[in-house]
């Protein structure tokens, strides 16, 4: 994408992404298409995998295994992404991570063939889904440094919340879609075992349509004339002087964005279980001309996502202008604050449709904080080390937060001594959704009491 303007012309304009991409330009309707595409299939699929898994047999203890693979993932890919991207090119990069991305969710499609096979104490099929989740996240957590160094080198400092949420309402447009259309493919099955392992086999389905279509515009398209080619990764030694160099403003948000993460990772994976088996809440809605809808718990949560995903577009610009009259502090403390409050009002919200729907919109809330945070992370950084500094926050972060989907599984599904084979803990939801809630409050509180305004919005 070209960068030739100065940045400092003209404002960032959130609603920017959707007109060049009308307008055709080339280099962002490639980027936009394969944005669209790939966040399509992601959310109609990833929020739904714990409800998949559950289905093929697997336990609450595995789901949350499921939950910490994710994070591993998340937590190694983007650094040597981003290494791999400068060496062989943009172009060739995208194509690779989007065939990965599309193969694995080719595998989770596949996974019930191999259900009846066992594997010591699981099936074939549930070792198919964590094969398929190495895969599928290529694409997802590729390129994440530079993205977050282009926002920084085309926005003027004091725009940067305002630059990210233009970048972050297109992605999310999809976000918004996904699960709408994962409620629509559930709507004519039941909630039996069987019954949604077909529904998401054919939500998967669609999500391999749309990162072959993904893949294919980006390698076809992309005009690589302007890629460059850089260096060799320099290794281990490169990536401890990048997390040496991180500005010192970032420490304090970086301690309260991983206890949040930390809380928010151990019970994420678990929310549609919440709903669709915990309190099995669904939605019987009389529409003029159609008689009654009736939603099954796990076409409702489709609905419910959509409808966070709602106030989440309708909240970030706002929210994100708001920030460069009040500061990012306020406005990220805020989205830490909804974080941490959520999984102990879902866990002990009435089984009632319209409660889930006012408490769902309230997390759409978390979402409008994000411009804020993610200009707070990059604006303290050098002009030029912006990609390297989001990288190696990223990379700590999440390797802390790695263990805490399966912590959240254990405090759920209990566990029994190794040896003996006598449970030592039952198991408690409600405690373990608790904990989390307590643990990202803590966060919250540090960030607001030591955090730093980014200067630029002071």
């Amino acid at each position: 994408m070209s960068l030739e303007q100065d940045p400092s012309d003209e404002e960032a304009d959130p609603l920017d992404a959707f007109r060049q991409f009308f307008t055709l330009e080339r280099d962002v309707l490639v980027l936009s298409i394969a944005m669209f595409a790939f966040s399509l299939g992601f959310q109609m699929t990833s929020r739904y995998m714990a409800e998949y898994m559950t289905a093929l047999g697997a336990s609450v203890f595995v789901v949350g295994l499921f939950g910490t693979v994710g994070n591993v993932i998340s937590a190694v890919y983007p650094y040597p992404g981003g290494a791999i991207s400068d060496r062989i090119g943009s172009r060739y990069a995208l194509t690779a991570f989007g065939l990965c991305s599309t193969l694995g969710f080719a595998i989770w499609l596949a996974a019930p063939a191999v259900a009846d096979v066992s594997v010591g104490p699981t099936s074939l099929a549930i070792v198919a889904i964590f094969v398929g989740l190495v895969l599928a996240q290529a694409w997802k957590s590729f390129g994440l440094g530079a993205t977050f160094a282009i926002v920084k080198q085309s926005v003027a400092p004091s725009h940067l919340a305002a630059g990210f949420a233009s970048t972050e309402t297109f992605r999310r447009t999809a976000f918004l879609l996904g699960p709408l259309f994962a409620a629509a493919l559930f709507y004519p099955f039941g909630s039996g075992d069987g019954e949604i392992r077909t529904a998401f086999q054919l939500i998967l389905l669609v999500a391999v349509l749309f990162g072959i279509l993904g893949t294919i515009v980006q390698h076809v398209l992309y005009e690589a004339d302007a890629d460059g080619i850089g260096s060799a990764f320099e290794g281990v030694s490169q990536l401890v002087a990048d997390l040496r160099a991180m500005p010192d403003e970032l420490r304090p948000l970086l301690v309260g964005d991983t206890l949040v993460r930390f809380a928010n990772g151990m019970v994420y994976v678990f929310f549609v279980i919440v709903v669709t088996r915990f309190l099995e809440v669904g939605l019987s809605l009389s529409v003029p001309a159609l008689g009654t809808v009736d939603l099954s718990p796990q076409s409702y949560f489709g609905v419910l996502l959509g409808l966070e995903m709602l106030v989440a577009l309708l909240t970030m610009v706002p929210v994100a202008r708001a920030a460069e009259r009040i500061g990012l502090k306020p406005v990220v403390t805020l989205g830490f604050a909804v974080y941490a409050l959520f999984p102990i009002l879902l866990i002990t919200a009435p089984q009632n449709a319209a409660a889930l729907a006012v408490l769902f919109a309230f997390s759409g809330l978390r979402f409008a904080g994000l411009p804020a945070h993610k200009a707070l992370i990059v604006g303290p950084a050098e002009q030029g080390a912006g990609g390297r500094v989001t990288g190696a926050y990223y990379l700590l972060r999440n390797v802390i937060v790695i263990p805490s989907a399966a912590l959240g599984g254990l405090l759920w599904d209990g566990f029994a001594n190794p040896l003996t084979g006598e449970r030592v803990f039952d198991g408690d939801p409600t405690l373990a959704f608790a904990i989390a809630t307590a643990i990202g409050l803590i966060g919250t509180v540090y960030f607001f009491l030591f955090g730093t305004e980014f200067e630029a919005y002071r």
